[in-house]
């Protein structure tokens, strides 16, 4: 069994992936925040269960319902030399080259700087334009 939660009712598919990027001020005073917003800022999740239970949330025009999610480890870019280790300290890489085919792996939209997380792949190298020594890998 996985972690429950809520999501959008739209959200609410067995296989849908999404990152958790923190609560919303809106929602401090609502009864299932806790609920809500039990997952890990910047983590990617994938609903993998589907409960029945159904509640109207005064922050999206639809419905929220109540299901299992499970984290998973998202791909990004890292200097080689420390692709060799099974953690990192992620700092995202200072590139404002947005065309390049790697740029959401060097610069990936949930990553928090400073944060450490866990090597669980090491994909391959990546080609960067620029010259710097990066590999792709997975972390969570």
């Amino acid at each position: 069994m996985g972690l429950v939660t809520i999501v959008g009712e739209t959200q609410a598919r067995i296989g849908n992936r999404f990152y958790f990027m923190g609560p919303l001020t809106d929602c401090k005073e609502c009864k299932l925040r806790n609920v809500c917003f039990n997952m890990e800022h910047g983590s990617l999740y994938e609903v993998i269960g589907l409960r029945d239970t159904v509640h109207d949330c005064a922050i999206r025009e639809s419905k929220v319902r109540v299901v299992e999610v499970e984290k998973k480890p998202f791909r990004a870019a890292i200097p080689k030399k420390q692709a060799m280790g099974s953690s990192v300290t992620f700092e995202a890489r200072k590139c404002k080259n947005i065309g390049c085919e790697n740029y959401q792996f060097c610069c990936p939209a949930n990553a928090i700087d400073g944060r450490r997380l866990s090597i669980v792949d090491d994909v391959s190298d990546i080609k960067c334009p620029i010259g710097e020594q990066l590999r792709l890998v997975k972390l969570e």
